[in-house]
């Protein structure tokens, strides 16, 4: 199901719409933090890419389906660089 323009659609029933880049928290914390038109209620569209920075898991829809093995796991954790 196409789900673009998501952003007209929120504003087409009446809320404000706002798009960020959702991989960035200082347009995330920017946009929780904006002044809002009283009474109208917002919604934040963040674009991101499902599994961004780990290369076998990256835009790969068979990810909502099932979960990394543990060395799928140790493979992500060192693609992140996380301990």
């Amino acid at each position: 199901m196409a789900m673009e323009p998501m952003k007209a659609k929120w504003e087409a029933f009446g809320w404000e719409a706002r798009e960020i880049n959702g991989h960035r928290m200082d347009e995330i914390v920017d946009a929780l933090h904006a002044p809002r038109r009283p009474g109208v209620p917002m919604a934040i569209v963040a674009h991101t890419v499902k599994g961004r920075g780990v290369s076998f898991i990256e835009d790969d829809n068979n990810w909502h389906y099932r979960s990394p093995n543990s060395e799928e796991v140790d493979k992500a954790r060192q693609e992140l660089q996380i301990a």
